[in-house]
């Protein structure tokens, strides 16, 4: 992974959030707030899935990966972000923000994969329920979850080798709180229409036919639980299902308003606000979300604090 680029540009600012002073210390407070939450959400969400054989399922293998990755990418953006509140100018090396860059779009890229497999594994269970053994099997998932992260890393590759290759000349100041592929596309000095291209070809790559097949995935499995006799079983399918199109419409909606928007000034300062909900608070959510709303966590959560109490 050699960084040769031909700029003049050895570092960049990152600008932060805001320049507001007035704003600086509530934000870092909630975002330092934000950031220990998520940490231990995930984390605790981890522990329990380890811990309790009846959440060794397809389901839970899958929640385990989104809670992984979700703790992940939090590491590679939080903790940069709340040094641009801490000092005067929040320097980052070049290769520190193609490194970051990398990890970042590597882990987004991969949740969707992600939560793509999710929306297809509740479809087999809700739709096809005699075959989700079956169909459903540790080697499918383990290949699912594989074929996730190997598209993740393309992805991020592809994208890390096109902003590389753009050359920054004396503006080295980028106008968000993180290396992102699109302040960076905007600061080049270069022609950026080839790399623009590539970028808008993998986001809809990404988001658009992963969002698809999500769709289609949670209309069909809606469209079944309506046909469900049973109360109780209804119930429960809407309430799984209810916590899954929670996520990924948090997930995809602040990711679209982020990233498919008009280029002017007013807009990106705009996509700086949504993007904070997009990296910070979602991670932040899920665990919350699946923990809250699911019976077999809470019923691991007792089991769990039963065994360290006793």
């Amino acid at each position: 992974m050699a960084m040769k680029n031909d700029s003049s540009v050895i570092e960049f600012i990152l600008m932060g959030l805001t320049d507001k002073p007035e704003l600086q210390p509530p934000l870092f407070f909630l975002l330092l707030v934000n950031y220990v939450v998520t940490v231990m959400g995930n984390l605790s969400l981890i522990n329990l899935i380890c811990l309790n054989s009846h959440l060794h399922t397809p389901m839970y293998f899958f929640l385990f990966n989104l809670s992984f990755i979700d703790l992940c990418y939090s590491f590679v953006i939080t903790p940069k972000m709340l040094m641009s509140f801490l000092s005067e100018r929040n320097i980052i090396s070049f290769a520190g923000c193609m490194t970051q860059l990398f990890f970042y779009c590597f882990f987004v890229s991969s949740e969707c994969y992600v939560l793509t497999a999710m929306a297809c594994d509740r479809y087999v269970a809700i739709c096809k329920p005699l075959l989700y053994t079956v169909t459903m099997s540790p080697r499918v998932c383990s290949l699912l979850m594989s074929g996730s992260y190997m598209m993740g890393f393309a992805c991020a590759m592809v994208l890390r080798e096109c902003t590389i290759r753009l050359i920054f000349c004396d503006s080295n100041i980028i106008n968000h709180y993180i290396c992102d592929t699109f302040p960076l596309l905007q600061l080049s000095c270069s022609s950026t229409y080839s790399s623009q291209l590539v970028v808008s070809i993998i986001a809809f790559k990404v988001i658009i036919v992963s969002s698809l097949i999500i769709f289609l995935s949670y209309t069909l499995s809606l469209f079944n639980v309506l046909h469900v006799s049973s109360s109780k079983g209804r119930s429960k399918a809407f309430s799984t299902c209810g916590s899954h199109i929670i996520t990924v419409g948090l997930f995809y909606g602040f990711g679209m308003l982020t990233h498919v928007k008009p280029s002017s000034a007013g807009f990106v300062e705009q996509g700086k606000f949504f993007s904070v909900f997009y990296t910070n608070v979602v991670p932040m959510l899920n665990p919350l979300i699946y923990s809250l709303r699911n019976r077999d966590v809470k019923l691991a959560v007792k089991k769990t604090l039963k065994r360290i109490t006793s």
